[in-house]
């Protein structure tokens, strides 16, 4: 199948996007962008994605595949001739499975609640910070592991973890404007040093949101609260 049939259906902001696009660049994987824009869903994303309308949305041939993780996974197997995305050892994917669900489901969201926040509900995003701090921790722990010394959490090359965890790189370095530091090179400097490996990456460079612009979008997103 042609390369020409690959498609994303996303936005420049979004992570989770930026996620399906880092896969596609490790796999040299040419694809089509189709922006979908800010609190509009077009007819072909509802089409794609009837059950939870959300972007991304990768679309191989005539087949739509959803999730940001679940298209990582996808890519992985679709284009295996490719280097590999996720640990070819059963525990290891494993692994790397558990800690980018835990992303998504913990710390991103602490994440995501203090971006929007920049000082209202003081309560609450001090304790958004506490998970947040709490969870670069736990995170700093996994690295060591799960890289085995190397500069990245799948080894060598970026993999499965870093593309779940990367991905929110530009979301923290908005945050860590209004001064609150979250990689630090004292307490967690496994990461500090990854994610300079990760930004450096040619996979990476390209689809990077800058950190000015994305600043710029998150008054649009404190206009919708």
């Amino acid at each position: 199948m042609a390369e020409s049939d690959v498609k994303i259906l996303g936005a420049w902001p979004s992570p989770y996007v930026m996620r399906t696009q880092i896969a596609l660049n490790i796999k040299s994987v040419g694809y089509e962008f189709l922006e979908e824009r800010f609190g509009v869903k077009s007819d072909l994303l509802i089409k794609s994605n009837p059950v939870y309308k959300k972007i991304p949305v990768l679309i191989h041939g005539d087949k739509p595949i959803c999730e940001s993780l679940v298209i990582v996974q996808y890519i992985d197997e679709a284009w295996s001739s490719g280097p590999s995305i996720l640990p070819s050892d059963a525990y290891d994917r494993a692994t790397v499975r558990f800690w980018a669900k835990y992303i998504d489901d913990k710390w991103f969201p602490a994440l995501f609640e203090i971006a929007k926040a920049q000082g209202e509900e003081a309560e609450a995003e001090a304790e958004a910070v506490k998970q947040l701090l709490a969870g670069t921790t736990l995170l700093e722990e996994a690295f060591h592991k799960c890289s085995k010394g190397k500069v990245f959490f799948g080894g060598d090359s970026i993999g499965y973890l870093d593309i779940a965890l990367g991905s929110f790189l530009g979301w923290l370095r908005v945050t860590e404007l209004n001064g609150l530091i979250i990689l630090d090179a004292e307490k967690t400097p496994g990461l500090v040093g990854w994610a300079d490996n990760f930004c450096a990456d040619s996979t990476v460079k390209e689809v990077m949101p800058e950190t000015g612009k994305l600043a710029e979008f998150t008054k649009t997103l404190q206009s919708w609260k």
